[in-house]
């Protein structure tokens, strides 16, 4: 499981965060790892940051779109894939008038937005949902928005709740544990 960035948000020094890990013998692809058990075809990589995740899932053959609201991480997604889309946009008002197989949220997406815009952007990820589709997430648990709130917010966007895990692993889930891994069907 690749640790969540806490760092600025600087392209370049998320990236070197990750290159360092994977040079060092780390496993930084748990995510894609993941999301591959729901053998997608399509993914939206939502707050993609530098691509990690979507370029790892394109290498696996599965059609993705990067979206992030951060140019800078955003010029190192499009630089280090450019055949990929990749979509400058505040997920909260996302509208790709599409819908995917996966829309995964990791590395502790909704940590990072505003206070009070957690359904928006829980609700502009459910859109993307296709019929038979998953909400992927992972995120620390300790930072002011629980599970509890979550399976709230994603109810309120008409998904329930079929798993929940403590990593990316699949390891079971521990409410003590401080991260959860959830997935939510339509």
């Amino acid at each position: 499981m690749s640790q969540p960035w806490t760092g600025p948000f600087k392209g370049d020094d998320y990236q070197r965060n990750f290159d360092e890990l994977a040079a060092g013998g780390r496993d930084v692809h748990g995510e894609a790892e993941f999301v591959m058990r729901f053998a997608p075809r399509t993914v939206l990589d939502a707050g993609c940051g530098t691509g990690r995740v979507a370029i790892e899932l394109a290498r696996r053959g599965v059609f993705v779109v990067g979206a992030d609201v951060e140019p800078s991480m955003l010029a190192i997604a499009r630089e280090r894939a450019p055949g990929i889309e990749w979509v400058e946009a505040d997920l909260a008002q996302l509208e790709l008038g599409r819908t995917f197989d996966v829309v995964v949220m990791a590395g502790n997406v909704p940590l990072f937005t505003p206070p009070g815009t957690h359904a928006a952007l829980v609700a502009g990820c459910a859109a993307h949902v296709g019929d038979a589709g998953v909400l992927v997430a992972g995120f620390q648990l300790d930072r002011g928005y629980t599970a509890e709130q979550y399976d709230a917010d994603t109810a309120a966007a008409g998904l329930v709740l079929e798993a929940r895990y403590s990593t990316w692993d699949g390891d079971t889930f521990e409410p003590a544990g401080g991260y959860a891994v959830s997935v939510h069907r339509r």
